[in-house]
């Protein structure tokens, strides 16, 4: 897929998808599609595999039994879960190491997670939209720390709030974390509405409510998962009446969302303590 030519005319680089993700991708997008010949493709970059199994054997998702293939990861987890997996190992690839990277992908493994979950736990149509949303979410930022590491790193310290960082990014570099993730997404062939998520993510409400419902869905489900995930140190006294005017916009129940995420956290929870 085409990139918007204001972003090339930036000059930073948007990795290329893996070749092993443009095929699970089109596999994720085919109902037909057989969970061997997925995990039989995931198996073929060696590496890949090594990680996913690691991974999927580490705390984070709490199995009974250790498992040595993808199949066996595949037979336990899902092909949904798994996949997300690949994904999340194909971005840490794409991009240099670091620790403000480092953050940025473990804080987009378990937001994915859990927006992958809350999505099925609510019955919507699509959960590997709402857990490749999750993933990608912060995407742009990693765009941003490989194009200049020194200099962005200095931008996250110093930005004292999300639309403080974003500010501070257009006035460096041109261009958002939003927009640059977006495009990322676009140009590793992910849903529209999953670039749609990523570029609106940092807006108001106001601007979530001119967004298509899914996209609604993926905002509203998105910043939930955030708040619990990773909740302030001073709560929000607006917090109750935003969750509720996040849910109005994704035409949820608010009861139905707070239950839905509420049994994804405590899972989350009872696994770190454990």
């Amino acid at each position: 897929m085409s990139i918007d030519p204001q972003l090339r005319s930036l000059n930073i680089d948007i990795p290329a998808c893996p070749h092993t993700l443009v095929k699970l991708s089109l596999m994720m997008g085919n109902e037909n599609a057989q969970t061997d010949a997925m995990a039989e493709l995931i198996e073929s970059d060696m590496a890949l595999a090594s990680a996913i199994v690691r991974t999927v054997n580490s705390a984070l998702f709490g199995l009974l039994h250790r498992v040595e293939t993808v199949h066996e990861a595949v037979r336990y987890l899902g092909m949904r879960e798994v996949s997300g997996i690949t994904y999340e190992m194909g971005l840490r690839a794409a991009f240099p190491p670091g620790p403000l990277i480092d953050r940025i992908w473990d804080r987009a493994s378990r937001r994915g997670l859990a927006m992958g979950r809350a999505a099925q736990a609510l019955d919507l149509p699509n959960p590997w939209a709402a857990h490749t949303a999750g993933l990608f979410a912060e995407s742009g930022r990693a765009v941003l720390y490989a194009y200049d590491r020194e200099r962005y790193t200095q931008l996250e310290e110093r930005a004292s709030s999300d639309d403080a960082l974003i500010a501070a990014e257009v006035a460096a570099f041109g261009v958002s974390h939003a927009a640059l993730g977006a495009a990322l997404c676009q140009s590793w062939g992910l849903a529209s509405e999953v670039g749609a998520f990523v570029r609106a993510r940092p807006a108001s409400l106001d601007d979530w409510a001119r967004e298509p419902l899914e996209v609604r869905r993926l905002l509203a489900i998105g910043a939930e998962i955030d708040t619990a995930l990773e909740p302030a140190e001073v709560p929000n006294p607006q917090g109750p009446a935003l969750s509720a005017q996040r849910a109005e916009l994704a035409e949820l129940e608010i009861g139905q969302l707070c239950d839905a995420l509420q049994r994804v956290c405590e899972v989350f929870a009872q696994r770190e303590i454990a």
